[in-house]
């Protein structure tokens, strides 16, 4: 999920799963997230490019200012993103992955 406008109070409340991508250009979004369940985490490089595909989608199909300012100044906007991950979710990914690892072996 991407969110480009303003949350409100409590964002996060209950996630378990999914990531969310919060635009945070005032540095107000940590107050208004509900960090029982969730982690901040850093954004990779494969996930700003995933993160810039999805806002171009949106630019293109609705033709939304904010999706179209984002995409012309990334660079400077990327770093206001902020990746909400439920630990949950993170957990599952993990067992996942090691699940995986062991089947390739």
């Amino acid at each position: 999920m991407v969110v480009l406008g303003p949350t409100g109070r409590n964002f996060a409340a209950g996630m378990s799963g999914g990531i969310a991508y919060v635009l945070d250009p005032d540095g107000r979004f940590p107050a208004r997230c509900n960090m029982d369940l969730v982690d901040f985490e850093e954004i990779d490089e494969r996930e700003a490019q995933d993160l810039r595909r999805l806002i171009s989608e949106h630019a293109a199909r609705t033709g939304s200012p904010v999706a179209e300012g984002v995409l012309r100044d990334w660079e400077d906007t990327l770093p206001n993103f902020i990746k909400v991950m439920p630990r949950d979710y993170r957990r599952a990914l993990a067992e996942l992955a090691a699940e995986g690892a062991e089947a390739a072996t």
